[in-house]
């Protein structure tokens, strides 16, 4: 899944978070994932849970994202996350407080392909595509942050790094667990791309109404050639 192992705490399906815990009761998954998704809850804090199944827990569901570092803007309203990735590539996430909704800027891929002229992420080139885990992660860490500013993250675009529909396995996953777990509408959910029409043509065809945002960067043709070099493809 895009170099990342599946079996990590926000990869794994629930069906097999239920095969992990085969040997507990039912309920546990219940606990972990109301937990997890609900909550927004560290494994520690998780008290339904007993102290040893925590342990078990937090070294069989390891996390992915090793913060670098977080800057807060000067009114406090945005706050920008640099993670560690397995491997060592680094990706940013953002998280934005506006007066009527908060947001999370997501990235789904570290560095990107497109070369795109003005991007910096597009001139330092790729290094991988992220996995599910590492994209919910992402806007988990994210909402627990906001939490602690007294805000609920009610909007979540893929405009972070890289081009969302390079990597849309991965990027529809993180959609369904974001809506079905997490509990937000598909309509504040926003895959924006330079313009990859295989990308567009799949997304027509997938069930959550989710918004689509294209990036033009130009009123022409010519320019946007210069610009965004998938324009001489697509």
């Amino acid at each position: 899944m895009g170099g990342e192992h599946s079996v990590t705490r926000y990869g794994v399906t629930r069906d097999q978070l239920a095969g992990l815990l085969g040997d507990e009761p039912r309920y546990r998954v219940d606990q972990v994932w109301e937990g997890l998704y609900h909550q927004l809850a560290d494994l520690e804090d998780i008290t339904t849970l007993p102290a040893r199944l925590r342990a078990r827990l937090d070294a069989e569901l390891p996390l992915t994202l090793t913060p670098v570092t977080e800057s807060v803007s000067d009114a406090g309203d945005t706050v920008k996350f640099l993670w560690e990735i397995e491997g060592g590539g680094r990706i940013e996430t953002v998280l934005m407080s506006y007066p009527d909704r908060a947001t999370v800027c997501v990235s789904s891929q570290a560095g990107c392909a497109m070369g795109c002229g003005f991007c910096a992420t597009g001139q330092a080139g790729f290094t991988r595509h992220l996995g599910t885990g590492e994209i919910v992660e992402q806007i988990v860490r994210a909402a627990r942050r906001a939490r602690q500013m007294g805000r609920r993250v009610s909007n979540v675009v893929y405009m972070g790094m890289g081009e969302p529909m390079a990597n849309l396995g991965p990027v529809w996953e993180s959609v369904e667990r974001v809506h079905g777990d997490l509990g937000l509408s598909a309509r504040h959910l926003t895959i924006s791309t330079v313009g990859v029409l295989p990308g567009i043509r799949a997304l027509r065809d997938l069930p959550l109404p989710v918004n689509l945002a294209v990036s033009l960067h130009a009123a022409n043709d010519e320019l946007r050639d210069e610009l965004v070099p998938i324009n001489r493809r697509y």
